[in-house]
């Protein structure tokens, strides 16, 4: 593989939010290459893979520039569709709304955004770590060797513990509370609502976060779990309270116990809004290493690539001469500064309430579908916000 000397612009990290970024530098005509330390594309699964439609996107982010890629990609990448989002509450109480979504494979997703790329004019440089960042120079060692390459702009899209966010000290250590462990289990032989997403609540199967059942193929499902270990019991590990929920959970119990695990999947996800900065010198962050997704469902993906088209475009921007690098924390914020930023908020509301199922199962009987579903968008109706106010104070 021949690897130039320098390129206009190096993005590491070739998920969602990196391959976009390249794809779209690309097209507006930089020299791009795209570094991942991953020998394969999409391997090892990061998420479940749960991606709303476009409309619904729309209203997600009604200020963002949405990436095309997130409007049209490949049947194969869609292993099923859902049209209904469904609460469960710690008394087994429910409430649902509606919302068309895609449950993708990620690992035919993930290698369809950076075969875009690739289209585009963007050079792939896979199984390659980056190892350090002097000024322009990324130095990076790999499966093709070692290599010194010099670029104008660098995005770091290499995800929550992101090492070119840590090189360039423009991220610090995340507070406990702030980042969130998601570990799932793809089941075959289960029986579940094979149209509708589940969120369940409780803090003795999912402190401090919910869990899920995502239905596939067939009588196949993803069920998973995203916690915190500050809410977490002395002496139960993450897989512990997935094993609790699949195997106990008098509602979720019925329908998964006999289930056989097929694949388990783990991950970071950082809950706790943007990072401090997200441009400095030459460096743009985008996706999770920037922390740009919704706290209220730890769902990263359409945000990530909307980070990535803004950082890939500004890059460009910045190279020709007609935009400051800087202006990527204006143009980002922008779009969907709000909703990232409400959505911490609401997360921190919510914290005190599931600590006590009473409390949380409250908040679910009183707070309509339709306000469910703009929670879910990081939007706070006011009456939502007095209910939430009101039920923390309950607490104390």
């Amino acid at each position: 593989m021949i690897i130039e000397d320098s390129y206009d612009i190096i993005v590491v990290g070739a998920g969602p939010a990196g391959a976009t970024a390249a794809t779209y530098a690309a097209k507006k005509g930089a020299s791009v290459l795209l570094v991942d330390r991953k020998k394969d594309i999409g391997v090892p699964l990061q998420c479940g893979g749960f991606l709303p439609c476009y409309d619904v996107l729309q209203e997600l982010v009604p200020n963002a520039e949405i990436p095309y890629t997130l409007k049209k990609y490949p049947s194969e990448c869609v292993r099923k569709t859902t049209d209904y989002q469904r609460f469960i509450a710690p008394d087994g109480n429910s409430k649902g709304f509606e919302v068309n979504a895609s449950v993708i494979d990620r690992r035919r997703f993930d290698k369809f955004l950076v075969e875009e790329a690739a289209k585009a004019g963007a050079k792939v440089l896979v199984g390659t770590n980056v190892t350090d960042i002097k000024g322009n120079c990324v130095e990076a060692d790999g499966v093709f060797g070692k290599f010194s390459i010099n670029s104008d702009v660098i995005i770091g899209a290499d995800g929550p513990n992101t090492t070119v966010g840590k090189i360039k000290n423009m991220v610090r250590d995340h507070d406990p509370m702030e980042m969130a462990t998601a570990i799932e289990y793809e089941l075959t032989g289960v029986d579940v609502d094979r149209e509708a997403v589940e969120m369940y609540f409780g803090k003795d199967y999912v402190p401090g976060g919910y869990a899920w059942i995502i239905p596939q193929e067939r009588n196949s499902a993803n069920i998973g779990i995203g916690i915190r270990r500050p809410m977490c019991k002395k002496g139960m590990s993450f897989r512990d309270y997935l094993n609790h929920f699949m195997y106990n959970h008098p509602v979720a119990g019925k329908k998964l116990s006999r289930g056989a695990i097929v694949s388990v999947v783990a991950g970071l996800v950082p809950v706790g809004g943007a990072v401090g900065k997200t441009a400095e010198d030459n460096i743009l962050l985008a996706g999770d290493a920037a922390g740009q997704l919704i706290a209220t469902n730890g769902g990263g993906i359409p945000t990530s690539m909307i980070g990535g088209k803004i950082a890939g475009e500004t890059a460009v921007d910045s190279i020709n001469g007609s935009s400051q690098l800087t202006e990527y924390e204006n143009r980002w914020k922008e779009q969907m500064g709000l909703e990232i930023k409400t959505a911490v908020y609401i997360r921190k509301l919510m914290d005190n309430l599931m600590r006590s199922d009473s409390m949380m199962s409250a908040s679910i009987r009183m707070i309509s579908s339709e306000h469910m579903k703009a929670i879910q968008c990081g939007k706070l109706p006011e009456s939502v916000k007095k209910t939430l106010i009101n039920l923390n104070i309950g607490l104390k």
